[in-house]
């Protein structure tokens, strides 16, 4: 392996061991299919988004026949050699034509898939609450204190905001009965804001009301490009003690990528309508000691045939 190549490994590698923050991202990606995968400048954008992200989940995916993401996994690990990303995609999820895809796309060098289902939308009290089920996935990360997190994506139908954010706490209960853990963080674009979830109605709503459910992005953010709107779509829920305690404070927030990017809003647009939210983990070094970066440092050089 030549030292360029080394370089990224080793810089990912000392940033792992030293405690990095730990980036979980949800976006709404507007219909992302072939026909955003085709455009370079489009693509451009959303690397540059994801490669910032340890963990990103993606709705909105529309990729009927399954050739986008890799296409889109492809570019990104150009974009990004030291990334070596993977992605997990759930079934095709909806009602008559229209259907999606939740997409993880995840760093494999700072965590690791454990285990992942579809949620089965039949409580017997509420059946078929959900046009889009969630697709639950349960993550390592990189911490002494949180060894992994459940990770739970709602693309809520706009006209039945409400009921399917309430929703989600029988999808807590669901996964702390099968998986027995707390720990949980509920992402994604909840279309909670801007008329679809009255304000009377959030005392109604068990995500919401329950104690340990914590809303990181509040109802005053603003995940939306266009300038002339401002709602509190997507959002960041945590549930669980040591998850909440890992939660760097001020992290949770909408990413302003059009700002970022120096993008004017009918380019911004061509990616989505949506700003991705984002919120970093703290981590810690749970396998090395300090000495360890020296240590991993002289293995890589010297496994690449180059002396120090």
């Amino acid at each position: 392996m030549s030292p360029h190549n080394l370089l990224p490994l080793f810089l990912l590698a000392l940033l792992w061991v030293t405690g990095a923050p730990f980036r979980i991202c949800a976006f709404n990606t507007q219909h992302f299919a072939q026909g955003k995968a085709d455009k370079a400048d489009v693509m451009d954008i959303f690397v540059k988004i994801l490669s910032r992200c340890d963990i990103s989940v993606l709705q909105e995916v529309m990729d009927a026949k399954g050739k986008a993401v890799p296409a889109l996994l492809a570019v990104l690990n150009s974009f990004d050699s030291s990334g070596h990303y993977k992605y997990l995609a759930s079934p095709l999820l909806g009602r008559s034509n229209y259907q999606e895809r939740y997409v993880f796309i995840y760093r494999s060098l700072r965590t690791q898939l454990l285990d992942s289902y579809t949620y089965e939308d039949n409580h017997p009290d509420r059946p078929d609450i959900f046009t889009r089920e969630p697709f639950v996935a349960r993550f390592t990360v990189p911490s002494k204190v949180l060894s992994d997190v459940v990770l739970i994506p709602q693309h809520t139908m706009p006209s039945k905001a409400e009921t399917e954010i309430d929703a989600l706490y029988d999808v807590f209960l669901n996964v702390r009965d099968r998986w027995n853990t707390e720990d949980m963080i509920f992402l994604g674009d909840f279309n909670a804001d801007c008329g679809f979830v009255a304000k009377k109605r959030w005392g109604q709503i068990r995500l919401r009301q329950q104690p340990d459910f914590h809303w990181l992005i509040g109802d005053k953010a603003d995940s939306t490009v266009r300038e002339n709107t401002r709602c509190a779509y997507d959002r960041i829920v945590v549930h669980g003690d040591r998850c909440l305690g890992v939660v760097i404070p001020g992290s949770a927030r909408p990413f302003d990528f059009p700002k970022e990017y120096g993008l004017s809003e009918a380019e911004a647009l061509k990616v989505s309508d949506h700003y991705p939210v984002e919120v970093e983990l703290n981590t810690a070094c749970h396998r090395f000691q300090p000495a360890g970066v020296i240590l991993l440092a002289l293995a890589m050089l010297s496994g690449s045939g180059y002396g120090i």
